[in-house]
């Protein structure tokens, strides 16, 4: 399996990155997982457990820790006194995450779609418009960190927000295929439709049309797994 060390430094100039107040560990595990997902470490890079504790001025227990919850998700294999490497992407597992998914934002949109709680889908709506702007900057880190807050705000409208976080734990390797696909052309443009469709059929109390939308909206990366896989066969 390829191994690459390299220096965990941050993108300022500064040496180290110390955490705030709160649980050491669920801020690197945060951290961490952030990195992972949005491939800045990549699929089958040695992690230095040593050189992340010194980044971010703790010692290597609270890293441990992060890196013990990171294995329990599938994104890091640790192997005990040896080394730690970040995962490659399984397609099964993500399959296994879309279906969980899928089969909870079926449910979610169409209590919303029943309700035509308009009312209750203004932080959607808002997350929507800034995508758009992110959109056309060009700015994809940004667009998808919008594009996970934009479902997190369905989630949240029928009082489940905790799902959201079960599911985001789960979603791993379908998050990293998805930023695979994000930058493809007409990608960012689909899931501007798609988030616009969501909203419009909500409003109107259409599920069978919001149920359509999001069984095509949340299809869209697996659809391209095969391409993707392609251009990127080290990431698997």
């Amino acid at each position: 399996m390829h191994e690459v060390s390299r220096e965990i430094q941050p993108a300022s100039s500064s040496a180290t990155r110390p955490i705030k107040r709160g649980s050491a560990s669920t801020q690197i595990h945060n951290a961490l997982r952030d990195r992972i997902v949005a491939l800045e470490f990549t699929p089958g890079e040695f992690l230095s457990r040593a050189e992340i504790a010194a980044y971010y001025g703790v010692s290597q227990t609270p890293v441990r820790d992060a890196m013990m919850r990171l294995e329990e998700e599938g994104l890091l294999i640790i192997y005990p006194q040896s080394k730690t490497l970040v995962s490659k992407i399984d397609v099964a597992h993500a399959q296994e995450a879309q279906f969980l998914r899928l089969s909870i934002e079926l449910e979610v949109t169409r209590r919303l779609a029943q309700a035509k709680a308009s009312d209750r889908i203004t932080k959607a709506h808002t997350c929507l418009s800034l995508q758009r702007v992110s959109a056309a900057a060009n700015d994809l880190d940004e667009f998808s960190r919008l594009d996970r807050a934009f479902h997190a705000a369905l989630y949240d409208a029928v009082g489940v927000a905790n799902l959201w976080n079960t599911v985001t734990a789960r979603s791993g390797h379908i998050d990293r295929l998805r930023n695979l696909n994000l930058p493809d052309p007409g990608k960012s443009t689909s899931i501007l439709s798609c988030h616009e469709r969501i909203l419009a059929a909500i409003d109107a109390g259409d599920t069978g049309t919001v149920e359509a939308v999001v069984r095509e909206h949340l299809s869209g990366t697996l659809a391209q797994v095969d391409r993707i896989m392609e251009r990127n066969p080290e990431y698997f």
